[in-house]
């Protein structure tokens, strides 16, 4: 009797052993990761930081319930070199995005037109990384750094929908590349024919729900990373009819003061957020959001999966020598997409990790696009690949709630390709350091120096008055412009 007692107990007690342990198990179960990534949202652009013509109803309820950041940075106010950093964790300048057709890059010899500025197939990216400890990974949108035939599937992504060397579609509706600018545009690869008048931003959305659930029916138990990079919100401006209508009607009631533009650069910037496609574009975007959430949601995988907000340059707010029509503004901030004041690189930015960040929870902390590869796998307590993501620097303690140990760290921007019939603005190289913040126009021999803790709008110059701190952080500067190697035109 008491031997039959003593082999119950033990099974009993390996029972309780075996429900412990699979628990245990259940609650390690990797975390997915969803990044969305918008085309030239503006900091200005959601509601959260205070837009009253758009209407962004998803993304400030992923504010709410996520982390906000809001000192997060671009790490180049334009497309191609901004996201090269947000997949490969190294600024830009290493790879000479934007590079030299002729000219030389500093403390090197002349390199040969084409050699420079590109993707290789080679690149380590976070794609990969996660690729190698068996995550699927799905890619959706724009791409734009095929300039040479890098495409998602060869950089560590199982799946590539609509993602080539298309910057921005011809049209937004289909035929997607028919229209005005298709003898100039390269047209959207990977994407079939969808029916007449399809929405290219709910098409790409509808691509990543069909993924998700195809995913989640054959493979529920492996985790996966979804990046999903629209096009929108960049030109051409177009919206869906009813959202035209929704903000024209929006538009008569708006109040607006002071000048609908002002002088910037060799250009202009635009003052008001005025227009109706864009609103309309900005809000079929938030859409998106909130349906690719409702489908985590529906198959029961919201509560595991870290979702990141970002954009990869500040809105489309100047025009240079050219007429042209300009999407927003981004006031208060100064300036917009093509230059390195606050409006060409401050971006909107939320993280929103289940059971760790708190909600409502906002970082002062200075974040690059840098920073997603290494913060990434840092989350999901994958090894850290610091020879792959030379300048990212992981900020997990920040979103657990932690103090940053990177208080004084220094960040950097180098624009040497400049488009002044675009946008206005000039070859320049910048750095922020604490409240700091230093751009040099190095072609004209001027230096900007800014306290952004006390002038948002950088419209108050302290490099006469503080001369000691402009000349540190100028030498700071041109030594990690050294350092990296940077083209300088």
């Amino acid at each position: 009797m008491k031997t039959f007692f003593r082999v119950g107990i033990r099974l009993l007690l390996l029972l309780l052993f075996v429900a412990c342990t699979s628990v245990k198990k259940e609650e390690k179960k990797p975390m997915n990761v969803l990044f969305f990534l918008v085309d030239d949202l503006g900091w200005a652009d959601v509601g959260y930081n205070g837009s009253k013509f758009y209407e962004t109803p998803n993304i400030d309820l992923l504010a709410k319930n996520g982390m906000v950041f809001n000192n997060a940075y671009a790490t180049h106010p334009r497309c191609v070199p901004s996201r090269y950093s947000l997949i490969t964790g190294k600024y830009p300048a290493r790879a000479q995005m934007p590079g030299p057709g002729e000219g030389k890059l500093q403390g090197h010899a002349n390199v040969r037109p084409g050699d420079e500025g590109k993707l290789k197939a080679d690149e380590h990216t976070i794609a990969s990384a996660l690729k190698e400890v068996n995550y699927a990974t799905f890619f959706a949108g724009k791409w734009h750094l095929a300039t040479s035939g890098t495409m998602p599937e060869h950089v560590g992504f199982d799946v590539n929908v609509a993602g080539g060397h298309a910057g921005s579609p011809i049209s937004f509706f289909q035929p997607y590349n028919e229209g005005k600018q298709a003898g100039k545009k390269k047209p959207i690869e990977g994407l079939d024919d969808g029916p007449e008048g399809e929405y290219l931003t709910d098409r790409i959305t509808d691509e990543t729900i069909a993924w998700l659930k195809q995913h989640h029916a054959t493979n529920p138990s492996q985790a996966f990373l979804a990046y999903v990079s629209h096009y929108a919100v960049h030109e051409p401006l177009q919206a869906k009819q009813e959202h035209i209508d929704k903000f024209e009607e929006k538009k008569v009631q708006m109040k607006y003061k002071g000048a609908a533009f002002v002088d910037e650069g060799t250009g202009t910037t635009k003052m008001h957020q005025d227009d109706p496609a864009y609103a309309g574009m900005v809000y079929s975007m938030d859409e998106s959001l909130g349906k690719i959430q409702a489908t985590l949601k529906e198959l029961g995988m919201l509560d595991n999966t870290i979702i990141i907000f970002f954009s990869d340059n500040g809105g489309l707010s100047n025009k240079g020598f050219n007429p042209r029509r300009v999407a927003t503004s981004n006031y208060p901030l100064r300036a917009g997409k093509g230059h390195l004041y606050e409006g060409g690189v401050r971006e909107p930015m939320i993280v929103q990790w289940p059971g760790v960040t708190q909600s409502g929870s906002k970082s002062d902390i200075i974040i690059t696009g840098c920073d997603f590869f290494p913060t990434i796998l840092d989350m999901l307590n994958v090894p850290l690949k610091p020879n792959a993501h030379l300048d990212g620097i992981s900020f997990v303690e920040v979103l657990k709630g932690k103090q940053s140990k990177d208080d004084d760290r220094a960040v950097f921007w180098h624009s040497p390709v400049d488009r002044p019939h675009a946008t206005g603005d000039s070859n320049s190289t910048a750095i922020r350091k604490g409240k700091y913040k230093l751009i040099e126009f190095y072609d004209n021999d001027i230096v900007e120096l800014y306290d952004l803790e006390s002038d948002l709008s950088e419209r108050n110059n302290l490099a006469g008055s503080l001369p000691a701190v402009r000349d540190s952080l100028l030498s700071e500067l041109h030594n990690w412009r050294l350092d990296v190697k940077a083209y300088v035109k």
